[in-house]
């Protein structure tokens, strides 16, 4: 049957392509492929060149010399100028930098800054004992407390930070000593006070803190005198409770020795304890005496804050061998605004009065804070020097007088 025009598209009804053609096709291909190869693998033995005349480029990694690594001077780059048309040169100084840049910087003076230097204030070499001292320590049921060793040392001289004097200062320069309490509470509060108080400040620590042993240790290696702060039983107890463990009028003394204990077992390397609060419970004598013989009884001395006019610490110390001092000006977080700088003007016009002058304050904000360190830090240069807390301990005794090198 003759093919109709509706098969001739679909190849239907066509004779079949003998074998013999098809064999011929396939060879024609396989020729022209091995051709090819062949081409290519003469074009690169004639011409070294492996990439087939694609463009490309050679880079050569050489180690640089330890030598040159060790160089502290500016790196010199030489780039080759018939490839780039320009050269990098040396970086002799900030002007330099400025002209290359082509950036103009305006600036009081005719050229570019020097090298900026930064003069840091030598290190002291005021490192306290490191706490706790083996010699000084009592274990309890609440955990270790301080005592006096069976040497004779005392916290009191053991903890403490020593006197410095500075050359620039006179022998008889005023003196001030000064206690900032609530450490501990807050650990970002606490860290920013050890960032910006100067070392010879007091730091007292109040006994609910958490990792206080850290916290007290991160105080004393920059050199800060630390206090245990005794929660003491105020008028208006218990509508204001200082916290857990305070020392009560209403207590027997074996409970308020029992509370002091476990007060004095919260961290150790503590010279000294200061009350908080306890207005009420410093002027009751048959509350007050106990526990100021079981402190002296473990070396250690007593920090009133000077709050309470009736407070009998002074007036028992002396018959309890008890080394004791009062604030001669107080301040906290309720003293209104310019009431701050009114207190440390009096409390400077009081050491240049007396020869020595303590200054307590607690929980005071960051603000003032950083009031206080600056104040601290101008003293020298008025003629004051700054002191911890506990050379307002009678004559200086027999604790150590360091001369700072200028």
């Amino acid at each position: 049957m003759a093919d109709s025009d509706f098969e001739k598209p679909l190849g239907i009804g066509r004779a079949p392509v003998p074998p013999s053609h098809i064999l011929s096709r396939k060879a024609i291909v396989l020729g022209g492929i091995a051709a090819i190869t062949i081409g290519l693998f003469a074009f690169i033995v004639l011409t070294g060149d492996p990439m087939g005349g694609e463009p490309y480029a050679i880079a050569k990694i050489v180690p640089e010399k330890l030598a040159e690594l060790a160089h502290p001077g500016p790196v010199t780059i030489q780039p080759d100028p018939a490839a780039t048309g320009s050269t990098i040169k040396r970086v002799a100084s900030a002007e330099d930098l400025e002209l290359q840049s082509g950036v103009k910087v305006m600036r009081q003076g005719s050229s570019a800054p020097s090298a900026l230097i930064i003069t840091v204030p030598p290190d002291l070499g005021i490192h306290l004992t490191p706490a706790p001292d083996a010699r000084l320590v009592e274990k309890t049921r609440f955990g270790a407390i301080p005592r006096i060793g069976n040497d004779g040392a005392k916290p009191l001289d053991v903890y403490a930070r020593p006197i410095v004097s500075s050359p620039v200062l006179k022998a008889n320069a005023p003196r001030i000593a000064i206690l900032i309490g609530g450490m501990g509470l807050d650990a970002t509060a606490t860290e920013n006070a050890l960032a910006v108080l100067p070392g010879a400040i007091t730091l007292g620590f109040a006994p609910y803190g958490h990792d206080l042993d850290h916290a007290a240790a991160r105080a004393r290696e920059r050199g800060h005198e630390v206090v245990l702060q005794l929660p003491m039983e105020p008028f208006d107890y218990p509508r204001s409770n200082p916290g857990p463990h305070t020392l009560l009028t209403s207590a027997s003394t074996v409970e308020n020795t029992e509370d002091l204990h476990w007060l004095m077992s919260r961290f150790s390397g503590y010279a000294g304890v200061a009350n908080f609060l306890g207005a009420k419970f410093t002027a009751d004598e048959n509350a007050l005496k106990p526990v100021l013989r079981e402190i002296a009884g473990r070396g250690l001395y007593y920090a009133d804050d000077g709050t309470a006019a009736q407070s009998l610490a002074s007036a028992l110390a002396p018959g309890l061998n008890l080394a004791a001092l009062q604030a001669d000006v107080s301040f906290d977080a309720s003293l209104k605004p310019g009431a701050l700088e009114t207190a440390l003007v009096k409390l400077e016009a009081r050491a240049r009065d007396k020869g020595l002058a303590v200054g307590v304050a607690s929980g005071l904000p960051s603000g003032d804070i950083d009031r206080i360190a600056h104040f601290a830090q101008a003293l020298e240069a008025r003629g004051i020097n700054l002191v911890p807390l506990s050379a307002a301990l009678g004559k200086d005794g027999a604790r150590p007088v360091v001369t700072r090198e200028p």
